[in-house]
């Protein structure tokens, strides 16, 4: 692929991405009007399922910001948005019970999260770094082009470690949903809004993977032409 249409695709998924981040708030401020039948808030959501799958090691807690729900497999914590956390509807029982069931996860040793927690130091300095060392490859890619392969290289891990987390995070969607609906926590048809507005949210991943893996490409056919 040569440079200009690398960079072509670049600009397409990141519009994508755009309306894919539109289309998600949209679908989670939706359901965030919907209240679940149970009653229960997101916090009380995430600590029944923690339960029911026998795990009592892990704390509740919130956060600030918007869909900035996540688990920290390091200090045992799922972490709700003021919003999820505090909120009895739709959207925040199923940010809660995916965030659960990245818990569970790590519970039951789930490979592709523990492949993926165990890449966590190496992309945070990869992530750093990688654009750096592309950058002044490329200046003496003739000289020295070992130096721009090794950014490649580190930029590469991100890629890796983009595409390794759609397993984790279509899994921890499909572990909630089934909690979801065996807890009886939701309705058929709150259960079918949940699921909707988990497949937004995993889609907000798919495109990372993707725009990484463009980037990827743009940078070796950039790497290419210099030579």
């Amino acid at each position: 692929m040569t440079t200009g249409m690398s960079w072509i695709l670049i600009i397409v998924i990141g519009v994508v991405g755009m309306l894919v981040q539109w289309k998600l708030k949209s679908v989670f401020a939706k359901y965030s009007k919907v209240l679940s039948p149970g009653g229960l808030t997101g916090a009380q959501i995430a600590q029944k399922m923690l339960n029911d799958n026998g795990i009592y090691d892990v704390n509740v807690t919130s956060v600030k910001g918007q869909l900035t729900d996540h688990y920290n497999p390091s200090n045992k914590t799922v972490n709700l948005s003021e919003d999820v956390y505090r909120m009895n509807s739709v959207a925040a029982a199923a940010v809660a019970a995916h965030e659960c069931g990245h818990a569970v996860q790590h519970k039951v040793g789930y490979a592709p999260l523990k492949l993926r927690s165990a890449l966590v130091p190496a992309v945070n300095i990869s992530s750093k770094l990688s654009m750096i060392v592309i950058i002044i490859g490329l200046f003496i890619i003739n000289i020295f082009p070992a130096l721009f392969w090794v950014g490649i290289a580190m930029f590469a891990m991100v890629f890796l470690f983009s595409l390794i987390t759609l397993p984790v995070e279509f899994n921890a969607s499909r572990r909630a949903l089934a909690w979801l609906q065996s807890s009886n926590s939701l309705g058929a048809t709150e259960l079918s809004q949940a699921k909707e507005a988990l497949r937004w949210a995993a889609s907000t991943y798919v495109v990372a993977a993707l725009s990484s893996l463009a980037s990827l490409i743009y940078y070796i056919s950039l790497g290419n032409s210099r030579r």
